[in-house]
């Protein structure tokens, strides 16, 4: 066998359909375009980002703010009050994220964990966590307890 011995198998190729020629070929008079409108004009074809005449979100991009649209380098949160840990642990028990994603208190442990002073707390806890707010920390001194605040990783940001 040479290659100009190789052919397609038989039914492979059909012959090009030949549009507009005559109604008895099924595909005449309009050619399958349909009955008028853009898209049966020649030339007629949109654009990709072509959105009915709305205004495209491609020109919207640079004004949007709001619904919809999220900063993303925003650093979420899960937070946790200070009578939840209360209520979990035991007094001079040490208190972090991984600790807290065992006990139930939060969902994942790639979250990042915030201290809220909602409530009251008389148990000495070690707590280690992203972030404090005033009167958490106040109230955790004030019970004994110590607070040391975990480093943000800028560089991996989680976002929704």
């Amino acid at each position: 066998m040479k290659l100009h011995d190789i052919k397609p198998s038989p039914g492979a190729r059909r012959p090009k359909k030949r549009k507009g020629i005559g109604i008895a070929a099924g595909q005449g008079k309009t050619a399958g375009r349909g009955t008028k409108g853009q898209a049966s004009r020649s030339g007629g074809v949109k654009k990709a980002y072509f959105e009915g005449g709305q205004l495209p979100v491609v020109r919207k991009l640079p004004f949007a703010r709001g619904v919809g649209f999220f900063n993303p380098y925003r650093v979420l949160y899960a937070p946790v009050n200070i009578s939840t840990l209360a209520e979990k642990f035991e007094a001079g028990a040490d208190v972090n994220p991984e600790i807290l994603v065992k006990a139930g208190v939060t969902h994942g442990s790639d979250q990042y964990i915030a201290i809220l002073g909602s409530g009251d707390i008389t148990v000495p806890l070690k707590v280690v966590a992203h972030k404090f707010s005033e009167t958490a920390k106040a109230k955790i001194e004030q019970a004994g307890g110590s607070v040391q605040t975990i480093d943000i990783v800028r560089g991996h940001h989680r976002t929704r």
